[in-house]
């Protein structure tokens, strides 16, 4: 490897590393805003259809999503049985509880308008100016990412 090849490598990590502070910073306020986002919506009947979006509460049971956890509790009785049972226990107790998970989306042939996306960004700390600036490169982005997953999406909201 040349001293060039070694140089571009390191300029390029220390490069992403720069970029994912203040990426990291804003992904953390988003997962942070959602959840109180979500539970502030209170929809008639747990359902609502509106003209540009959609959503629906819907209570699942919350043991498929423990799953790999139980696998690593059976490790653990294994090599502690006396307390494995007792986290066991405690485990199964909370495993009848139900979650309740908020699903939405966007009619079909509707968008989201710029303002839209804009106020979240002021939300975030930005400028009018910074948001403008950054609006259509983040779209490019989202677009180019959305193809790739489904549109509807949910979020836990107790």
């Amino acid at each position: 490897m040349t001293n060039e090849t070694l140089e571009r490598q390191l300029i390029g990590l220390i490069a992403a590393d720069r970029l994912d502070i203040p990426i990291s910073s804003m992904s953390g306020k988003l997962k942070r805003m959602k959840p109180k986002l979500a539970k502030a919506i209170s929809l008639p009947e747990n359902n609502y259809s509106g003209q540009r979006v959609y959503a629906s509460i819907v209570e699942e049971d919350a043991t498929a999503k423990a799953r790999t956890m139980a696998e690593a509790i059976g490790v653990f009785e294994e090599q502690y049985p006396r307390h494995g049972k007792v986290l066991r226990g405690l485990i199964e107790e909370t495993r009848t509880a139900k979650e309740n998970n908020l699903y939405f989306g966007i009619q079909e042939g509707c968008r989201l308008t710029a303002d839209d996306y804009l106020g979240v960004m002021a939300d975030l700390g930005f400028s009018e100016s910074q948001a403008r600036n950054l609006y259509e490169p983040l779209m490019d982005t989202s677009r180019k990412i959305s193809r790739k997953r489904s549109e509807e999406r949910s979020i836990l909201i107790d």
